[in-house]
């Protein structure tokens, strides 16, 4: 470009060559004019431009110098359009680069408080589990203090079971958008009992005994806090999910794990060390062998829904649980009636019913069910499984800090028996699989890492002996 303008055939009818110098000092642009269809002078054809600093600063940025977008008067001028556009595409190309990286960083913290927003509603299911239930079992000991009738508060407390579909269906009328009649919605509900839906016959036949076992499971629980701490009897109650494992194990043909076999020994540990705690004597055998027989009831329980009913959603359980309130008001009312008059559960006058007591106990029995449903339905089961074992040492707060409660070293390794034998039942059933993947996957890093430091290693050898005048050579 800094040679001599040649030209190529004919020149335009109006020719300009122009030196771009914005200085005053620069050299002033020539022009040289031509007649139509004539020659250029020869004395023109090299003829230097003479240019400014600037100009070659220019053209050093743009070697190619382009004589085009002519004029219709058939002036030829020098065009910056490329470079406009250039810069015009650069500047678009970093604006959509900004706004992609905005958007990415905001999908990335829209994923972040999502994250954080589960962990929250994971933790409340989890304290609100744990604190309904020991709520409901120290209410219990308060009720004890003044009103000691424990089969009137099992039936009291299931007949507020009732109560349980209303409230599934008015979170039904608020959150849904196509709303159901509550005929319909019972009715869709009602094929937890079979495709015909709940009939009499199926009515006695399903709900019966399952009533049967809530009340067992209940009313032994509320005679273990008679002679055992809330402690106790809540860590003891946790020895049901080997008592479900265990009969899963012989009645449903369910997968042998020795983990939890493992953890079903250590349940049964638990209990012999707290039978043995006051020298298998006393209230203490009795309130242990409460425990232990409402545990098992509760496993049975379970296990019979599996073996009968299967699994369900949250609106089958909603119904089936209202049916069990149901049932429980019609035909064991007569119960608390019987024992009232042959005077085993008497009080007078009626008056002196701490029925504020009553309602806590039945409240917080309430809530923790529907915890418990709805806690499987909107989250992941194992939770709730760890909010009931964490009302033991919530108990144990408890009964340390209110009631003065010291616990024996016995005890208190029972209790930590007990847990860790019910964490262990938490594990899934391919814990074994998962864990030697991870194991592999482990192993295998550690040695993609020391190849790496092997090889790193190994060129900075080469290196150096290079760059002494000498190679090295691996053996083989």
């Amino acid at each position: 470009m800094h040679g001599s303008l040649s030209q190529v055939g004919p020149c335009p009818a109006f020719c300009s060559s122009l030196t771009d110098g914005p200085e005053k000092g620069a050299s002033r642009s020539s022009v040289i004019q031509c007649k139509p269809g004539g020659n250029c002078p020869s004395r023109h054809r090299g003829m230097t431009r003479q240019l400014s600093p600037l100009s070659v600063a220019e053209d050093s940025a743009a070697p190619i110098l382009e004589l085009q977008n002519r004029s219709p008067s058939g002036i030829c001028r020098h065009s910056r359009v490329e470079r406009q556009s250039r810069s015009g595409e650069e500047g678009t190309q970093a604006h959509t680069e900004s706004s992609s990286q905005e958007a990415e960083g905001q999908t990335r913290c829209q994923s972040c408080t999502s994250t954080f927003l589960k962990l929250i509603w994971r933790f409340l299911i989890i304290l609100s589990v744990s604190s309904s239930w020991v709520g409901t079992t120290q209410f219990v000991k308060i009720t004890y203090e003044t009103f000691d009738c424990p089969f009137f508060m099992t039936w009291f407390s299931t007949n507020w079971n009732i109560m349980v579909f209303p409230i599934y269906y008015s979170g039904h009328l608020a959150t849904a958008q196509e709303k159901q009649s509550p005929i319909k919605k019972f009715r869709e509900c009602s094929r937890i009992f079979g495709e015909d839906g709940l009939t009499l016959k199926l009515f006695l036949k399903r709900t019966a005994p399952f009533s049967i076992l809530w009340t067992l499971t209940n009313y032994l629980y509320l005679l273990a806090l008679k002679k055992l701490t809330a402690t106790d009897v809540s860590a003891l109650f946790c020895c049901n999910k080997a008592f479900v494992f265990l009969l899963s194990w012989i009645v449903l043909k369910d997968r042998f794990m020795g983990a939890r076999i493992v953890a079903a020994i250590m349940a049964i540990t638990g209990i012999v060390m707290m039978a043995y705690a006051d020298g298998f004597q006393g209230d203490s055998i009795i309130g242990v062998a409460y425990a232990v027989g409402s545990a098992s009831t509760s496993a049975l329980y379970k296990v019979l829904f599996k073996m009968f009913l299967g699994s369900a959603n949250f609106g089958e359980a909603a119904h089936f649980v209202s049916t069990l309130g149901f049932f429980n008001l019609i035909f064991i009312s007569v119960t608390p009636i019987i024992l009232y008059f042959t005077k085993v559960e008497y009080w007078s006058p009626f008056s002196a019913v701490p029925w504020g007591y009553l309602c806590g106990v039945a409240g917080l029995w309430l809530a923790f069910n529907i915890l418990v449903n709805v806690g499987v339905v909107l989250t992941y089961p194992i939770l709730i499984s760890i909010g009931t074992v964490l009302s033991v040492p919530g108990n144990a707060a408890v009964d340390l800090l209110k009631h003065k409660m010291i616990f024996s070293v016995v005890r208190l390794g029972a209790t930590i028996i007990i847990c860790i034998g019910f964490l262990l039942m938490l594990l899934p059933e391919e814990w074994d699989e998962i864990t030697l993947r991870f194991i592999n996957s482990l192993k295998e890093k550690k040695s993609e890492d020391h190849a790496d430091d092997i090889t790193d290693s190994s060129v900075h050898t080469r290196s150096r002996s290079r760059a002494n005048g000498t190679v090295s050579i691996p053996l083989a």
